[in-house]
């Protein structure tokens, strides 16, 4: 069917009511898949010496990571075809269920089952909210609506280690998963009475791109695989990692074959045909990269090298979110109010570097204050990117595939996302693993049952020399693979430097080819106002 010939027609205007009760139900989906992963943060070094586990630490970010970047382009593709709604729903019950299975896990296989399941689930949660926002609201008016959906991942960032300090000090880690059920059945809730129905009317089912899914997750799996196993169980050069490497390609390679030809794509090739689309996603992925790798391993560090309790680790992430929240909220409304986007990202990418790079000093001698005033920085950056660029891609695109480019700019900042967490993971507890060993006498931990069982308590009731021991090497292993991640931020700057600034939308348009009018393929959305 030729797209030549289209009709270009005006979204209806939508009661404003409606949209306060949509955005109030994304609210409330979008709390519950960011704070579910902060809170989080600060009870992992206290899991993971309870369940024996402190050598598979990274398995369980790493496998939240995984599953939920392998299933943002699935449920962004489908929210395209078959509406936002029923797939919310979808995702929240999976969510639900690895919730579940989390809080009754009894070992460290059991955790890692549990993160992926919710994983599984979490990657709709986000992607479907960014896409049914762009629904109802057109780009111009979007920047304020997208800050205010990062200001809740900023103030669920911030309450997430506070809750999750305090349920681990006091009822128990497992409290960390059973606090959101009850959110998670808030969620249906309103996704199921506040959520306008949006109805799809097609002439025949579309064809799921089958081939095209089965491919990119063998192909993402091996990615996050080689980032985590590589320099820690095999070496970079091993027979293994570069027998990984060749899979990989092979599997992009023939990804990339299928997806050429599939009738509906999960990730269209047309979409890197964009200039803008490929700068802000390659940026994207770049500095997700920095994020998830400091964010996923602040809490432990301070706990085990700062001597600090859980909760007060929940605090010391304010700093850090606080500003994200700001930047978040205020580069939002600057874009709605005078339509300009492209220095905002560019300056966010280059104090992330400058971010990076001040952590990458800190000692176990550095001040609190110092420490949190390095967070800032980072976090402004963060700020200043993470809502822009989303924006930017779903300007770019018809509304018929915000849904679809949405998800795919979020899976490779996601597979960013994975990698940050994977190889600073995968690096950390290798040099800890390998500076305890060197320094460490042979029986040192032996009544603590080993350094697999390492947990804050355990630390903080060593001998003097022992306990400096422990605390000089979780420093060195973390703190100088900072500096490493410095260089993206500045690449991410340099690219984002070539983006277009084009003019944002200011209403919603549906291109309705002029054959789907004559032949009744009509594509038909609508409200359900009961």
């Amino acid at each position: 069917m030729s797209q030549a010939s289209a009709v270009t027609v005006r979204a209806a205007e939508r009661p404003v009511g409606h949209l306060g009760l949509l955005f109030a139900t994304l609210t409330v989906v979008m709390l519950l898949a960011s704070l579910s992963q902060m809170i989080f943060s600060t009870a992992l070094a206290t899991i993971v010496g309870e369940l024996h586990g402190v050598d598979q630490m990274m398995w369980v970010i790493t496998g939240y990571m995984l599953a939920s970047t392998i299933t943002m382009p699935i449920y962004g593709k489908a929210g395209d075809l078959f509406g936002r709604k029923p797939l919310l729903i979808v995702a929240t019950v999976i969510f639900l269920v690895g919730t579940i299975i989390g809080g009754a896990a009894p070992d460290m296989t059991w955790l890692i089952i549990a993160r992926v399941v919710q994983g599984l689930g979490g990657g709709g949660l986000i992607i479907l909210s960014q896409a049914a926002v762009a629904d109802v609201v057109p780009a111009r008016e979007r920047g304020k609506y997208m800050g205010l959906m990062g200001g809740v991942f900023a103030i669920s960032s911030v309450a997430g280690p506070l809750l999750g300090g305090w349920l681990t000090e006091g009822p128990g880690w497992r409290w960390v998963f059973w606090v959101t059920v009850p959110l998670a059945l808030l969620a249906l809730t309103a996704l199921f009475t506040l959520m306008p129905s949006v109805h799809h009317a097609v002439a025949e089912r579309p064809k799921i791109d089958t081939a095209g899914i089965v491919l990119m997750a063998l192909a993402t799996s091996v990615i996050v695989f080689i980032a985590t196993w590589g320099g820690h169980q095999y070496a970079w050069l091993s027979p293994q990692i570069l027998g990984l490497a060749a899979i990989g390609v092979a599997l992009s390679v023939a990804f990339a074959f299928v997806e050429a030809r599939a009738e509906h794509p999960v990730i269209p090739l047309l979409l890197f045909k964009n200039r803008n689309f490929v700068l802000t996603t390659a940026a994207g992925l770049f500095v997700a990269i920095a994020m998830f790798g400091a964010l996923g391993y602040l809490p432990t560090y301070f706990q085990m090298a700062e001597g600090v309790s859980a909760a007060e680790a929940g605090l010391l992430m304010v700093p850090l979110m606080g500003s994200l929240l700001l930047a978040s909220v205020v580069s939002g409304i600057i874009v709605s109010r005078t339509g300009r986007y492209r220095l905002l990202p560019i300056t966010g990418a280059l104090l992330v570097a400058l971010g990076m790079w001040l952590l990458s000093t800190i000692t176990p001698e550095t001040s609190l204050a110092i420490i949190c005033a390095h967070m800032a920085v980072l976090g402004i950056g963060l700020g200043l990117n993470m809502q822009i660029l989303t924006l930017i891609v779903q300007n770019e695109f018809p509304h018929r595939m915000v849904g679809t480019a949405t998800a795919a700019n979020n899976y490779f900042r996601q597979v960013g996302a994975s990698l940050g967490s994977a190889i600073v993971g995968s690096l950390f507890v290798a040099r800890l693993t390998g500076l305890l060993a060197e320094r460490l006498p042979a029986d040192a931990m032996a009544s603590s049952g080993g350094s697999t069982s390492l947990r804050p308590a355990v630390i903080a009731g060593l001998p003097e020399p022992i306990h400096s021991i422990v605390i000089g090497a979780y420093n060195e292993a973390l703190v100088p693979i900072f500096v490493f991640i410095v260089p993206l931020g500045l690449l991410a700057a340099v690219l984002l430097y070539f983006v277009h600034e084009t003019p944002l939308a200011t209403q919603i348009e549906h291109e309705i080819p002029a054959e789907s009018l004559a032949e009744g393929q009509l594509l038909i959305t609508e409200y359900d106002d009961a």
